[in-house]
């Protein structure tokens, strides 16, 4: 199953040409807008192409929170609240896959 997710990520990547005019969404913006020194507008673009390939809308609005209030993250990682472990294991595989495809280019 990882193996398609993986291999459908790598096509809709490809398609758009590595992200340099690519996706756009709430999760390429709220990474743009966290200003960290990594961040592109490619990569930015290669991971919401990722998002868009592995969570629901829903999901990438409460990812987005993550970048504006880490601790949130912390916060769901260690809840044991049924739906915030199924959600994290989702953000989990959508974290996972957007590291092994999306690589940060050094300006």
């Amino acid at each position: 199953m990882r193996y398609f997710l993986l291999a459908g990520a790598l096509a809709s990547v490809a398609a758009c040409g590595g992200g340099s005019r690519g996706a756009t969404g709430d999760i390429s913006r709220a990474c743009i807008d966290a200003d960290r020194r990594a961040a592109s507008p490619a990569l930015c673009s290669c991971i919401q192409q990722v998002a868009n390939q592995t969570l629901s809308n829903s999901d990438q609005a409460r990812a987005v929170t993550f970048f504006e209030n880490p601790q949130l993250a912390q916060d769901t990682r260690q809840s044991d609240r049924r739906g915030d472990e199924r959600f994290w294991d989702r953000y989990r595989s959508f974290t996972d896959l957007a590291s092994e495809i999306c690589q940060p280019v050094d300006v």
